[in-house]
C-alpha cells in the first residue's frame, strides 16, 4: 500500500505547466509623462481637482451583451477615456510597462513574445463599479487582459477575479505616491470591480497579445489533478491519526531554493509556480490548511583532515589540504518563516518535523547544504565542522488537526493561545456547551501530551503555575487531575505552582486531592543526592504545598487524607547521618556556622502548622518526631538560623515546646559568655587553613598584639591568593592594594574589631529573643 507522501508526490509529479489564471504585483514607478486630450498633463499621484477633469471628459463605459454594447449604471458604473485620447510616456515608462508584462506572462505560464496595447483609461470615481462579466475578445492574438493602478487616493474598488471553483480578491491600491499595482487575468475569467467607496481610481487597461497563428493561451486546469489530491487530503483528514501510521502534517520539499524574503506565493518558479495553486485548490475542498516555510536543520560535530597523497604541502609539511565532514554531535531541525496560503497564519515561529511527514520520502537523504563551515583544533579541542540546510516546503494538515499540530509548537507558542481563547470563551459567557469551550479543552489536552518531562525543560519558570490557572478558569477539574497526576506527581514541580495547584485543586473532590498532595510530596521527595538528602528545594515547596493544603476551609473535615503526604515528609528529613561537617566561617561574615543542608526555618514551621490541623494522635506524634529529628541533627538544622527563629514562630500554635526549650538554652548559654572588647591588636587566626609560607606570615600577624597593620608587597598572583585566604578565614582584617610600590603593589591589611562588634550585636537580639521565649 502507497504511502500519503508517495502518492502526493507522483499526483503533484504530473503537474508541469506553471502559472495560473490571474497575476498580480507592485511595481515602484519614475513618474511617467501622462496627458489626456481636453485635460492636458496630469499629476501623480491623481488630484482631486485634475480627477474632477477626467470625468468631466470621459464618456459613460459602456458593457457587452452578447452582440450588444450597451449603457447600464446599474450594470457597470465608471468613466472611459479612449486610448487615442491617452498618451502616456517618459524615459523610464517603456522600461517600466516591460517588466510589468514579462512579470505577469510568468505568473500567468505564458511563453513567447507578449505585448500589451494600451485599450482604454478608466476612471472609477466615488460610487463606481462593475458587476461580474467577461472580457470579450478585442484584438487579434489577445488572450489576457492587464489593469495597472497609477498612483491615486481611494477606498474600496477591490478586483474579484474567477476561474471554476477558485477566487481571489485584490487590493489595487498604491500604498506609496512611487508605487503602481498591476493586475493580469485570461479573458475568459469572470471578474468584477467592487464599488469605490471614497476618492478615485485612476487605471490603464492593456490587451495582452500574442502574435503568430498558435492558439491563444489559455488558462491552466488541473481539474483531474485537484480532485485526485482533494480526495486524498480528505480521506487523510478523516484519519483520527490514533493508529499512529498516518504523519500528523504533510511537508512538500520546492524545488527552487528560496530566501526568507522570497518566500511569498508570487516569488515561486517553474514547476513551484504551478504546483502550488492546484495543491491550495484541494486543501481548501479537503478541508486542510496549507502554508509556505522554510525547513531549516543545523548540524555540528567533528571534522576529519583529509591528506592528498600528490599535494606538495602534505609531502613536505603536515598541514592537510581540507576538511571532511566527521560525525554528527548536535543536530536541530525546525520549519520556520511561515507564510499563509490557506487559512489563517500559524501563532508560532517553530514547528519540528519528523522524517515520516516529507514529500517525497528520503528528499533529505541527499540535500546540498547551504553553508558549512570548519575550525581547525584549538588546546585540547580536535577540529569541528558546523552546516545549515534551507529548504522552501508547503506545509499540510487537516483543519481539525490544527491543535494537535499546534501542540507539537511547545509552551511557548501554545500557552498564550491558550491563554486568548480561555479570555474569549469567558467573554462569551463561559457556558461549557460552546464550541470555544471544546476548541480550548481540545488544545489543552493536546499541550499535556508534549508537556516538558524535564524539570529545567519550561519555557519560562511560571508556565506549570500559568497553564493550570487557566485549567482552573476553564473550569474542568478532569484536565486539573490530570495535570496533577502527570506533571506535578511526576517530578516537574517547583514551589512557585504552589498557588495554581491549591486555586485548581479545589475544584476536586477533596479526598483526591489530599491524595494527589501526598504523591507529589512521595515523588519530588524520592530524588535524593549523593549523601541520601532529598532535595531542599523540594522539601520546602511540599512542606508549604501540606501547610496550606490543610488550611483550606474544605480541608477540615478531611485532615485524616493528609496524613500520607505528612508522614512522606518526615521520611524525607535530613539527619546528621547523611549531612557532612558544616563549614565553618568568622563572626564578621554575619554567621557562626554555615550548614551544608541550608534547612529553613520556614520550613520547620511550615511542618509543624500543618501537624497541628491534624488528629490530636497524629498532631503529637508527628510533631515529637520532626522535633526530635531536628534537636538530634545540629549540622542539618542550625540553632541560630533554623531552630531558634522556627520556635518563636510556632508559639501561637500550640506546638514546638521541645524546640523552645532548646532555643532558650541556647540563648541563655551565649547571653552568659565573657564579653569584652579586645584589649590589644592580637586576632584569631585558627581559620587560616593554608600551610604556605605567605599565609604563614598572615599568622604571624593576626598572633602579633602590637602590630596593627601589615603591607604584603608580592606579584599578583601573591596578592590574590593572600585575599582569598583572608576571606575564607573570616579575619578580622580590612584590606586595600598600595599601588605606589613598585615593582609590586602591596596589600595593604588593617585588623578591624568586626568579631566583637557582631557578638555585641547577636547579644542584643539574644536577650531580645529570649524574654520573647519566656514571655
Amino acid at each position: 500500500m502507497k504511502s500519503i507522501t508517495t502518492e502526493l508526490t507522483q499526483i503533484l509529479a504530473t503537474i508541469q505547466r506553471p502559472g495560473d489564471f490571474y497575476a498580480h504585483g507592485a511595481v515602484e514607478i519614475f513618474t511617467p509623462h501622462l496627458a489626456v486630450e481636453g485635460v492636458g498633463a496630469i499629476a501623480l499621484p491623481l488630484l482631486k481637482q485634475q480627477a474632477e477633469q477626467l470625468v468631466a471628459n470621459a464618456e459613460r463605459a459602456p458593457y457587452g451583451r452578447g452582440e450588444e454594447t450597451r449603457i447600464d449604471t446599474e450594470v457597470r458604473r465608471t468613466w472611459q477615456i479612449d486610448a487615442a485620447k491617452v498618451e502616456i510616456s517618459g524615459k523610464h515608462w517603456a522600461q517600466t510597462l516591460q517588466s510589468i508584462v514579462a512579470d505577469v506572462t510568468r505568473q500567468l505560464g505564458v511563453t513567447g513574445a507578449v505585448n500589451a496595447a494600451l485599450y482604454k483609461m478608466l476612471v472609477y470615481d466615488e460610487g463606481s463599479f462593475f458587476v461580474s462579466h467577461r472580457d470579450t475578445e478585442k484584438a487579434d492574438g489577445m488572450f489576457a487582459t492587464l489593469v495597472i493602478v497609477l498612483p491615486s487616493t481611494y477606498t474600496g474598488g477591490e478586483l474579484l477575479v474567477r476561474h471554476q471553483e477558485r477566487e481571489v480578491r485584490l487590493d489595487m491600491r498604491c500604498n506609496d505616491p512611487s508605487e503602481a499595482r498591476y493586475a493580469a487575468f485570461y479573458a475568459d475569467c469572470v471578474h468584477e470591480v467592487l464599488p469605490v467607496t471614497t476618492g478615485c481610481r485612476l487605471t490603464l487597461i492593456y490587451n495582452l497579445l500574442r502574435q503568430g497563428k498558435d492558439a491563444a493561451p489559455q488558462p491552466p486546469t488541473y481539474r483531474l489533478e485537484q480532485e485526485r489530491l482533494a480526495r486524498l487530503l480528505t480521506q487523510w483528514g478523516s484519519d483520527d491519526g490514533s493508529g499512529g501510521e498516518m504523519p500528523r502534517k504533510l511537508i512538500y520539499l520546492l524545488e527552487h531554493a528560496y530566501t526568507p524574503a522570497e518566500s511569498s506565493l508570487e516569488s515561486l518558479k517553474g514547476a513551484d509556480a504551478a504546483v502550488t495553486p492546484v495543491l491550495m485548490a484541494a486543501a481548501q475542498s479537503a478541508q486542510c490548511e496549507m502554508y509556505l516555510a522554510l525547513l531549516s536543520i543545523s548540524e555540528s560535530g567533528s571534522a576529519e583532515y583529509v591528506y592528498h597523497p600528490r599535494s606538495r604541502r602534505s609531502y613536505y609539511g603536515d598541514e592537510p589540504d581540507e576538511f571532511e565532514v566527521g560525525e554528527v554531535y548536535e543536530r536541530s531541525a525546525a520549519l520556520t518563516d511561515w507564510r499563509a496560503l490557506v487559512g489563517p497564519r500559524p501563532v508560532f515561529a517553530q514547528l519540528p518535523f519528523d522524517n515520516a511527514e516529507i514529500c517525497p520520502p528520503g528528499a533529505l537523504d541527499d540535500l546540498d547544504e547551504d553553508d558549512v563551515e570548519f575550525h581547525e583544533a584549538t588546546g585540547n579541542e580536535g577540529a569541528s565542522f558546523e552546516r545549515t540546510y534551507h529548504r522552501a516546503v508547503l506545509v499540510l494538515w487537516p483543519r481539525r488537526q490544527r491543535l494537535a499540530v499546534m501542540g507539537q509548537a511547545g509552551v511557548v507558542a501554545t500557552l498564550p493561545y491558550l491563554a486568548s481563547m480561555t479570555e474569549e470563551w469567558l467573554q462569551q459567557g463561559g457556558d461549557m456547551d460552546a464550541p470555544s469551550w471544546r476548541e480550548a479543552q481540545q488544545l489543552s489536552e493536546e499541550m499535556l501530551k508534549t508537556w516538558p518531562t524535564n524539570p529545567w525543560g519550561y519555557g519560562k519558570e511560571n508556565d506549570n503555575a500559568t497553564l493550570l490557572d487557566l485549567l482552573r478558569r476553564l473550569k474542568n477539574p478532569v484536565t486539573i487531575e490530570r495535570f496533577m497526576t502527570e506533571v506535578s506527581a511526576a517530578g516537574i514541580y517547583r514551589q512557585m505552582d504552589n498557588e495554581a495547584l491549591l486555586q485548581a485543586g479545589v475544584l476536586l473532590p477533596m479526598p483526591r486531592f489530599a491524595e494527589l498532595i501526598g504523591r507529589i510530596s512521595e515523588v519530588n521527595l524520592s530524588s535524593c543526592d549523593r549523601f541520601g538528602r532529598a532535595s531542599h528545594n523540594a522539601l520546602s515547596a511540599c512542606a508549604e504545598l501540606l501547610r496550606r493544603s490543610l488550611e483550606l476551609p474544605q480541608a477540615d473535615e478531611y485532615a485524616k487524607d493528609f496524613i500520607a503526604a505528612a508522614k512522606s515528609l518526615m521520611a524525607a528529613m535530613p539527619s546528621d547521618i547523611a549531612v557532612p561537617a558544616v563549614a565553618v566561617v568568622a563572626a564578621s561574615s554575619g554567621l557562626t556556622t554555615k550548614p551544608v543542608f541550608p534547612a529553613t526555618a520556614e520550613m520547620v514551621l511550615d511542618l509543624l502548622r500543618a501537624f497541628a490541623r491534624l488528629d490530636a494522635a497524629s498532631m503529637t506524634e508527628l510533631s515529637a518526631e520532626l522535633e526530635a529529628q531536628v534537636l538530634a541533627s545540629p549540622r542539618a538544622f542550625d540553632l541560630d538560623a533554623t531552630v531558634v527563629p522556627a520556635a518563636m514562630a510556632a508559639m501561637g500554635y500550640g506546638v514546638g515546646a521541645s524546640l523552645r526549650q532548646a532555643a532558650r538554652r541556647h540563648l541563655a548559654a551565649r547571653i552568659a559568655a565573657p564579653l569584652a572588647p579586645p584589649t590589644d591588636w592580637r586576632r584569631d587566626h585558627l581559620g587560616v587553613a593554608c600551610t604556605c609560607a605567605p599565609c604563614g606570615e598572615l599568622r604571624d600577624f593576626l598572633a602579633d598584639a602590637q602590630r596593627k597593620s601589615w603591607a604584603y608587597k608580592a606579584p599578583e598572583a601573591l596578592r590574590k591568593h593572600m585575599a582569598d585566604s583572608i576571606r575564607r578565614s573570616g579575619c578580622d582584617l580590612d584590606m586595600s592594594t598600595d599601588k605606589n610600590t613598585r615593582p609590586s603593589h602591596s596589600l595593604v591589611c588593617v585588623k578591624n574589631r568586626a568579631s566583637y562588634a557582631f557578638r555585641v550585636e547577636q547579644r542584643e537580639a539574644d536577650v531580645r529573643n529570649l524574654a520573647r521565649l519566656e514571655a
